[in-house]
């Protein structure tokens, strides 16, 4: 048992040495090689990963059923492998722009707009004293939490912990560095209402299939959906704000806010819960619409499970 546990803890350690060499790298080509290597590295797991790759396909087709040719399908699901790699490695190079003195000219390079939009995201958190915002993984997901850092919207954030520390370390350090706080996903509702309490904000990816879910509308198929935002939001009366970040061309981005998705006082709480995840979830096919290429059409989003209901409105 020993031997096993000091052999798992070498291996952790050589995952954490090649990654950190790894970004080291990265952060050092230039744009248009990271391009080239996240078009290489996709273009390959939608070749050599059938499984995937049919998953991905058979859900731009349902999707875009009677929308898209079956050529335009499998570029978007091909792309999408793509965008999985271009997002990580636009993480790694985005870390000098955040730890930049002048971080908010250095983010006007990347869209004019970016700034403005997160400023009304600022505001809207301002008003209500915290809320939540969810996002797809769409385009660069995890570009959104160092943003609301810079503009001031102290952010709590859910995650799935890795299964190496080391790299967990290594990944969420620029998080935690500029004062957002990662908890893990398991029994975070506690934490999660206390947060909305001390007047912070909540920052949840949440259009992953989920056993604890209700069956709500995505691109017109039932979706097993985590209730959570809205029984945080009706709990708490907070409000529910879609956000997302684009890529428009090499580290170029165009932002989205939606307006705040209140909870309704006066509706039963059931009929709520699925009317603001209803809500959510077309608010995030809006944008998911606009940049298909960049959703993560991998997962099994429409994956069903036993016992999941479905909340009639």
């Amino acid at each position: 048992m020993a031997a096993k546990s000091r052999n798992n803890k070498i291996l952790q350690l050589t995952e954490y040495t090649a990654a950190l060499l790894f970004i080291a790298l990265l952060r050092r080509a230039p744009i248009r090689i990271t391009d080239s290597i996240s078009r290489f590295l996709g273009n390959l797991l939608f070749r050599v990963v059938p499984r995937r790759r049919d998953i991905a396909v058979d859900n731009v087709r349902k999707a875009f059923a009677g929308e898209k040719t079956e050529a335009e399908i499998q570029e978007i699901a091909r792309r999408s492998c793509q965008s999985l790699f271009q997002t990580a490695f636009e993480v790694m190079k985005s870390q000098d722009i955040f730890q930049s003195p002048d971080v908010l000219e250095e983010l006007k390079k990347t869209n004019d707009s970016l700034e403005q939009l997160f400023l009304k995201a600022k505001q809207i958190h301002d008003e209500a004293g915290g809320c939540i915002f969810v996002t797809p993984h769409l385009g660069n997901w995890e570009l959104l939490p160092s943003v609301s850092a810079v503009v001031g919207i102290p952010l709590v954030m859910v995650t799935r912990p890795l299964d190496n520390p080391y790299l967990e370390k290594l990944f969420y350090a620029n998080r935690t560095a500029s004062g957002q706080m990662v908890i893990p996903k398991k029994n975070a509702m506690f934490v999660l209402q206390r947060t909305l309490q001390q007047g912070k904000s909540i920052g949840m990816l949440t259009d992953q299939s989920t056993m604890k879910g209700i069956l709500v509308d995505f691109f017109g198929r039932k979706a097993s959906t985590t209730p959570v935002p809205a029984v945080l939001a009706i709990t708490k009366k907070r409000p529910v704000v879609v956000v997302a970040c684009c890529r428009t061309s090499d580290f170029k981005f165009e932002g989205f806010v939606s307006d705040p998705i209140w909870p309704d006082e006066t509706a039963l709480e059931k009929d709520d819960i699925y009317r603001m995840t209803l809500e959510i979830n077309r608010q995030m096919e809006l944008i998911i619409r606009k940049y298909p290429e960049q959703y993560f059409w991998l997962h099994n989003r429409w994956k069903t499970y036993a016992g999941t209901k479905e909340v009639m409105s």
